[in-house]
């Protein structure tokens, strides 16, 4: 029975997601010892209980649901074995992350060897809030108990038993989304650097209109989680590599977000609700910031 759920960590969706489960009855708890003040702030908003130490988190925790950025995942997944094995208690830890599948599996193995069950599970969609939720989609053993927080808001998908088929799902569903808006970024920014982009809007409205709007409404806004997507390109161009298909084109994707999570546009929170810039204000500053 899943009555207490850990949060690592609480940022935007993670806080979202326990938000979710909080106001559907369960008690959230979270370890903030070495997070942001803004990590900080959006676990307070969520009322999202902290406890004093990760010693603490799995003791108290029923489940722990992994929401970091990918380069996180392993170190969060070690310091929670480490207090698995010093408190040898059991514990359910979902590793929600945007990784590869091997990387998943060398997560698990981590957890498991330390005494806890795991759960590979990704989640397809923006932070549950307003009344939407995303898809959580689950696989391994123990999937089956993670499940149960259907009953409290969460949707959630079990696939089947195997961990890793969780996190393939995602690295190929976010190849399409984030990898095309990744190649419209790159198209642009070319073709503001050359001086041919409004002519090539105006062509895109007659030819290809069901674009321009992902284009013209969508690139400003990448920015703000340009960063983050960084690592999720690297773990989709390992997934291909391990298959012996071409990494390349999601390993490029990963240098056209870099290059945007250099700009001071990315400095902007998701908490921020001002006007984002127009496509051409954008564009000028992604040309400012071509080596």
């Amino acid at each position: 029975m899943l009555n207490t759920i850990g949060i690592l960590s609480p940022g935007d969706m993670g806080h979202s997601v326990g938000n979710v489960l909080r106001e559907h009855g369960l008690r959230v708890i979270a370890y903030l010892g070495d997070r942001s003040e803004r990590t900080r702030a959006l676990a307070r908003e969520a009322q999202i209980e902290e406890v004093a130490s990760y010693q603490a988190l799995v003791q108290e925790a029923d489940a722990i649901l992994s929401i970091l950025v990918p380069a996180q995942a392993m170190a969060a997944a070690e310091l929670v074995a480490g207090a698995l094995q010093e408190t040898g208690v059991d514990v359910l830890y979902v590793d929600c992350n945007a990784i590869a599948p091997q990387t998943v599996q060398a997560v698990g193995e981590v957890i498991t060897e330390a005494g806890g069950r795991f759960v590979d599970a990704s989640i397809i969609g923006g932070p549950p809030r307003g009344g939407y939720t995303p898809r959580i989609y689950a696989s391994g053993p123990d999937a089956a108990d993670f499940a149960e927080l259907a009953q409290y808001g969460l949707d959630i998908i079990v696939i089947d038993d195997v961990v890793g088929h969780a996190s393939a799902l995602k690295m190929c569903y976010a190849s399409l989304t984030k990898g095309s808006t990744a190649l419209y970024a790159e198209l642009m920014i070319a073709a503001k650097a050359l001086g041919v982009d409004q002519t090539l809007i105006a062509e895109f409205k007659q030819s290809q209109a069901e674009r321009v709007t992902a284009i013209e409404r969508g690139l400003p806004r990448v920015p703000v989680k340009a960063q983050r997507f960084v690592g999720e390109m690297e773990e989709m161009a390992k997934m291909y590599d391990a298959l012996g298909l071409t990494p390349n084109m999601l390993a490029g994707a990963a240098k056209v977000y870099d290059l945007i999570g250099s700009t001071p546009l990315a400095d902007r929170t998701p908490e921020d609700t001002s006007p984002f810039l127009s496509l051409d204000e954008a564009l000028a500053i992604f040309v400012q910031h071509l080596s």
